[in-house]
């Protein structure tokens, strides 16, 4: 393999050929750390600031250095600064720029720090952005749902159990379960930026400095609560990550639970529930389908999250201390799934303000599937004190004359039922009303409408929404 002549810039005097043609292209990660530049140059504003008040670079340099990364940052903002490959990554082609434009003093940004801790700050940055990012999408999420929850407080529907049909629910109590989920993924991410929110910035590249520096001033430039406080830690740390990874990978299971519910919704087995054609796409043949393709698109994409979070995992647990070359694989999935998951929350946002409830469809399947069984049962327990097993054995046995006539339960003559339980009386079918079913779940955590109203006025004033 063919080797470059001219010495590598970045490795200095010890090397005095360029690397051979594949490693230069295994080593490059540009692609990916382009999109690290606003902390790349938020962190260098920083730590030149620190040099400066330290006394270890001059005001002059200080001033220059400055000037020049706010230069730098404009160019990449406006499209018109020009990425090197052969400068492997972010940091050195905005510092390689630097040097173009203010000369000797761009060598000195270096001093005190690092690659290792240069890159663990701005990953660890860029990640806490996106944190901040899937908090604010899944507070919109909630919003969505609680605003159909509101709407849906009685509207009836069958609630599943093995996908069979079980007992009345309804849809906003249904809806508000998905609202619980998300408040959790929710607090994931916020409980991560709390442990995520250490300066490994000035660790150097892994036995801290001999310069007089002030990490702490760094750390609060920079938004964090306070320095790392090992430098072997600081420069090889991705628990972030891997903790980022792990709650993505959870609120995209639950994404993809609720695409798969639409999916069945929107089906015409279902018909629960309408899409407009802002969601959903048609057939190149055949002319009447209208197809949840952003639903499923959502569960498909979940999978490539759970994959990035497999994929750090394993880069992560054979690593010694400290820094490592590995770690240079460990932006990708982060900066990957990120992506993912900001496009699958705001298409799930979309869906759900979008999404119309077929009310009517929704009551008549309550009255297949027998699903006011087990308020037959509670019912034989409270009138005639019977054991609730017994009662059970009761109903089953009501249920398979209603399988055999071919009937609902309510449909079946008060002497049909007495010919099982002789004790039974009239009111024993207005228990078997769905309606009265479902206004019966009055248990902390039931479906019962008044339950759900007080349950979306509660989420209302947690989340801030207007008329809470």
């Amino acid at each position: 393999m063919k080797k470059p002549s001219s010495s590598n810039p970045m490795w200095g005097g010890h090397y005095s050929q360029g690397p051979a043609e594949i490693m230069a292209q295994i080593n490059e990660c540009l692609d990916t750390d382009k999109r690290l530049y606003a902390q790349d140059i938020e962190g260098s504003l920083a730590h030149a600031q620190m040099l400066g008040d330290c006394g270890i670079l001059s005001a002059k340099d200080v001033k220059a250095i400055q000037k020049g990364l706010r230069q730098v940052l404009k160019e990449i903002e406006n499209g018109t600064f020009v990425f090197k490959t052969e400068l492997e990554d972010v940091h050195m082609n905005v510092e390689n720029r630097l040097a173009e434009l203010i000369g000797d003093a761009a060598g000195r940004l270096h001093t005190a720090r690092s690659r290792n801790d240069q890159v663990a700050v701005d990953i660890r940055m860029w990640t806490r952005s996106a944190m901040d990012r899937m908090i604010a999408h899944l507070h919109d999420l909630q919003v969505a749902l609680v605003a159909q929850a509101e709407t849906h407080a009685a509207t009836l529907m069958p609630g599943f159990t093995h996908l069979q049909p079980a007992q009345p629910i309804t849809f906003g109590h249904h809806l508000l379960a998905y609202v619980e989920m998300f408040s959790r993924d929710a607090s994931r991410f916020a409980d991560a930026r709390e442990r995520l929110n250490e300066c490994p910035l000035g660790a150097a590249a892994l036995a801290g400095t001999s310069f007089p520096t002030n990490r702490e001033q760094t750390a609060k430039a920079l938004g964090f609560k306070g320095a790392m406080r090992n430098s072997l830690d600081a420069v090889s740390d991705r628990d972030f990550a891997m903790e980022f990874l792990a709650t993505a990978n959870i609120t995209a299971i639950h994404l993809s639970r609720l695409a798969e519910e639409i999916v069945l919704w929107t089906s015409d087995a279902f018909r629960f529930v309408k899409l407009s054609q802002a969601f959903t796409t048609g057939s190149s043949i055949m002319p009447q389908k209208r197809n949840p393709d952003a639903a499923e698109l959502i569960r498909a994409k979940s999978s490539a999250i759970t994959g990035a979070n497999i994929q750090l995992l394993t880069l992560m647990k054979g690593l010694p201390l400290a820094y490592n070359k590995d770690l240079q694989e460990s932006k990708p999935p982060v900066i990957k799934a990120a992506d993912e998951l900001e496009m699958m929350l705001a298409a799930m946002v979309g869906m759900i303000h979008d999404m119309t409830a077929n009310a009517d469809t929704m009551r008549a399947a309550t009255d297949r599937g027998f699903l006011t069984a087990t308020d037959l049962a509670d019912g034989l327990v409270r009138a005639l004190g019977l054991p609730f097993r017994q009662a059970h054995h009761i109903t089953g046995r009501i249920v398979v004359m209603a399988e055999e006539k071919a009937c609902r339960l309510d449909e079946l003559s008060l002497k049909d039922m007495q010919s099982v339980e002789p004790k039974l009386t009239k009111e024993i079918f207005e228990i078997l009303k769905p309606e009265s079913a479902v206004k019966s779940r009055t248990s902390l955590g039931g479906t019962a409408p008044k339950n759900v109203a007080a349950e979306v006025k509660r989420w209302k004033k947690k989340i801030g929404m207007q008329g809470a």
